[in-house]
């Protein structure tokens, strides 16, 4: 644990909530930070009836839910979010790729480079698909594309087989770094060598910005493409417990570039800086003009304007009250336990998952009784081994605490809420009926008879 720590986001989600509930308390700035897992998506990535294979392997991705191209920079605001406008959110989960994909935080579904190599890159996902890769959560240093034999399987292809060049996609993110432009980041759950990385799925991050980039020999023996990624983004990372986003912050010694060659660095001003006025990241230049349409559709459905109302009005209690769901049942945690590793269950889910194993296990050889082992148990979600943890399980008392007050505060805004709504019913109704007696009141014979008088005395 001590040499692969990870970030526990339940107790990050707590210490923003106790920070947000105390500013106000003091009457101070009302920031809401969103932990936004995306669950009332209408459609996803689907099959068709001619695909020989069922599954996502085979799938087409569903509708695009953003009016962005796919050459769009920087994060997506609200008002190009028509389904809940709020834009996407730093903290935004997706199950795959595809999903990934309709809400424009990353369009292709394998390349993990999203980018023209005469505009520059928009987007790259750390998947741990090189090993020269190093994750530091502020900033991190990401390995090009390419310099791999794809013919083959999946075992050969993982090896370097010749040097990689700043060409392609290794092109766009270079003249995105000669730039300054911002990149948006979205980390999956497979680079297992990050602490930083989710444990499902995959994370919007923010936007980083390239500062410099260079060649090296890399582990496998080939050159490789090497990017200084440094966030710089107005929201807060999902794995801090900050109120603000990022400030400027120096650049961190990379040993590396005494070998490197190639090496390119910034020599104008970025096209995305911090503006010490407004205090927060912003275009100090035009962004990129966009040369490709947009792909969003627009959707079918037909919602009332209470439903409209009430997705718009969910709470901040109820966003950061699906943050404490257990990882087994996917429910909110009752008598919730954190185990050693930072993971979270119900008490009676990690019971139930390790029903009839015993802790220590007997062993003979024949007629002689040999000492007895203990078995490993480990964690649901990780290698870790948890079996003296299970033998003394403890409800985390302060986790309880906030989801029992977040429960109460969640049933008495429904109570208001649904009152609102009902005198808001009422209200349209009144006014449905004095409406159609105006117009009843207007074609009645008699004023038909007056507005005839009216038209005879003025020939």
């Amino acid at each position: 644990m001590a040499s692969q720590p990870r970030i526990n986001s339940t107790l990050v989600t707590v210490i923003r909530m106790a920070k947000l509930s105390k500013s106000f308390a003091s009457g101070g700035s009302q920031k809401v930070y969103h932990f936004v897992h995306n669950q009332n998506r209408p459609d996803k990535a689907y099959t068709t009836d001619r695909a020989q294979k069922k599954g996502k392997a085979n799938a087409a991705s569903g509708k695009i839910f953003v009016t962005i191209p796919s050459d769009h920079f920087g994060p997506i605001p609200s008002e190009n979010d028509p389904e809940r406008n709020q834009g996407v959110l730093v903290g935004e989960c997706w199950e795959d790729r595809l999903e990934c994909r309709q809400w424009g935080a990353h369009f292709p579904h394998v390349a993990g480079i999203a980018g023209q190599s005469s505009i520059g890159a928009q987007s790259v996902v750390l998947s741990g698909g090189y090993q020269d890769d190093e994750d530091h959560g502020e900033w991190f240093l990401y390995t090009g594309s390419g310099g791999r034999d794809l013919s083959g399987n999946k075992r050969t292809s993982k090896d370097q087989s010749f040097d990689q060049k700043f060409e392609k996609s290794n092109k766009a993110l270079q003249v995105s770094c000669a730039k300054g432009y911002p990149v948006r980041v979205v980390r999956s759950h497979k680079e297992k060598r990050s602490s930083y990385a989710p444990e499902k799925g995959l994370r919007y991050d923010g936007v980083y910005r390239i500062e410099k980039c260079w060649r090296k020999v890399g582990i496998q023996g080939f050159k490789v493409c090497r990017y200084l990624f440094v966030r710089c983004d107005n929201d807060p990372a999902p794995w801090a417990s900050d109120e603000h986003g990022d400030r400027p912050r120096p650049l961190p010694a990379i040993s590396e570039l005494k070998k490197a060659t190639d090496i390119t660095e910034r020599k104008e001003g970025p096209s995305w800086d911090f503006d010490v006025k407004d205090s927060r990241w912003k275009w100090a230049k035009d962004p990129p003009t966009s040369k490709k349409p947009v792909e969003a559709q627009d959707s079918t459905g037909k919602r009332t304007r209470i439903k409209i109302r009430q997705s718009h009005n969910m709470s901040v209690q109820e966003k950061l009250l699906k943050e404490f769901s257990c990882l087994i049942c996917r429910e909110v945690m009752s008598l919730p336990i954190t185990t050693p590793c930072a993971h979270n269950f119900c008490k009676s889910c990690l019971e139930g998952a390790f029903v009839g194993k015993t802790f220590l296990r007997e062993r003979k050889t024949g007629g002689r009784a040999l000492r007895s082992q203990k078995n490993v148990l480990t964690c649901p979600c990780c290698p870790t081994d948890i079996s003296d943890f299970l033998q003394n399980l403890q409800v985390n008392r302060e986790l309880l605490d906030v989801i029992e007050t977040l429960k109460s505060k969640i049933e008495e805004e429904k109570l208001c809420e649904e009152e609102e709504i009902d005198e808001e019913e009422e209200n349209d109704e009144d006014g449905d009926e004095n409406e159609g007696k105006g117009k009843d009141e207007s074609n009645s014979p008699v004023e038909t008879r007056k507005r005839a008088k009216v038209v005879d005395d003025l020939e």
